[in-house]
């Protein structure tokens, strides 16, 4: 009897989820490409040294300021819309990025990274509209088996950069980026056939106010774990490339370490939701925290190929069981009528504190190298640790039981 009103209530559960998760391998490949070209072409391109990681951080600007936005198209004209303008900018993002690099411009090779942060935004969204597509009791799955897409972005983005880099000579990166592009345009295709249920866009006048709901403890503890996820990944992995470089270590080993950081980023994904479900959300993130503070510890021990490998692979799982864990939490913070804004606001808080982090990555890279930026991580991690301390003690993270 559930099973048939599951089916009547999500006829496209099953078909959406597949092409929501295909789509995340495809429109992934996007943001692994920026990661791991942004700091090598913009210290081609830039005028100083320490400007290297800026593009990267116009990524990240790019994310932040498109959240809300795409929260308030959802509202109006339902997440499909979304989702073609999003791949509508990836697309934009790897040709502005080719000219770019054909025309030595600085300013335009950031301006295609902003597009490329506003793609990321939509396509991180797909967690959420998977959510949407299934019955309550399946939705932590759902978010996290699209987010196991990434896995393929892990392996697609990496090797657009190390197959395509020096096709167009004497531009290095400007084929890549017009793969990259070519990409966008399968991924439009496939996210044209996502059907997804009706969003409640009217809430009741007897609806919590949204300050009301930003107040939550579980909600403010879940936003903090995922920030601090976000910000530390996204901090060390816009510097390790450049770093690596500056270690002396070749692009190609620069390139595998990005493959196999986006690779367990996402591959986590295929059972976190079920870790979530039997452990409880508040096991799961600490347990990210701790992987993320492993991280930085091994970069510390030492600068060889090895180390930096290692550092992005624990820091890719640690990401995941902090981000994926902090969203699900959020998914029991609203209403269905609240969904819309409650999620673009949460992204936007997430978004917009890593524009902080990714901006002061590359300047504490330049001036004080790879080890401080990774002792900085520390301070972060702090905050999460207490605010996950309290969450313990009132145990009112916890959604295996929700």
């Amino acid at each position: 009897m559930t099973d048939v009103s599951s089916k009547n209530l999500y006829p496209h559960a099953k078909n959406n989820v597949a092409r929501l998760t295909i789509a995340q391998a495809l429109a992934g490949a996007n943001s692994t490409v920026i990661y791991a070209t942004g700091a090598i072409v913009g210290n081609m391109l830039a005028p100083s040294h320490a400007l290297a990681t800026f593009p990267v951080s116009v990524f990240v600007v790019g994310m932040a300021a498109s959240s809300l936005p795409a929260g308030a198209i959802v509202q109006r004209w339902g997440r499909r819309a979304v989702f073609m303008i999003g791949a509508g900018c990836g697309v934009i993002s790897g040709l502005l990025a080719a000219w770019a690099v054909k025309s030595n411009s600085f300013c335009l090779f950031c301006t295609a990274t902003f597009f490329g942060g506003i793609y990321a935004a939509v396509v991180l969204s797909f967690r959420f509209a998977a959510a949407d597509c299934v019955p309550h009791q399946h939705r932590s799955r759902a978010l996290s088996f699209v987010m196991a897409g990434g896995v393929f972005a892990g392996i697609i983005g990496p090797q657009l950069v190390t197959r395509t880099m020096s096709l167009w000579a004497p531009y290095p990166f400007a084929a890549t980026f017009l793969a990259q592009a070519i990409v966008g345009v399968l991924s439009a295709l496939l996210l044209r056939g996502v059907r997804l249920p009706r969003l409640i866009i009217k809430e009741p006048s007897s609806g919590r106010s949204i300050t009301r709901i930003l107040r939550q403890p579980r909600f403010i503890t879940a936003v903090i774990c995922a920030v601090v996820s976000y910000l530390l990944m996204n901090f060390l992995m816009t510097a390790a490339p450049f770093a690596m470089q500056m270690c002396g270590l070749s692009q190609a080993s620069s390139n595998l370490g990005i493959q196999w950081h986006v690779i367990s980023m996402y591959a986590p994904g295929f059972f976190t939701g079920t870790l979530i479900n039997r452990l409880g959300a508040q096991r799961v993130l600490t347990a990210g925290l701790v992987l993320i503070g492993l991280a930085a510890v091994t970069g510390l021990l030492g600068v060889d190929v090895g180390h930096f490998w290692l550092t992005l692979i624990l820091l890719g799982v640690g990401w995941n069981f902090g981000f994926v864990g902090a969203s699900a939490v959020v998914l029991e913070c609203h209403e269905p009528e609240e969904s819309i804004r409650v999620q673009s606001l949460n992204d936007f808080i997430v978004f917009g504190t890593m524009v902080f982090g990714s901006f002061l990555s590359g300047s504490l890279l330049a001036i004080f190298g790879w080890k401080m930026v990774l002792w900085f991580s520390f301070i972060p991690l702090t905050v999460a640790a207490i605010a996950l301390v309290r969450a313990a003690r009132y145990s009112y993270l916890d959604t295996s039981s929700t």
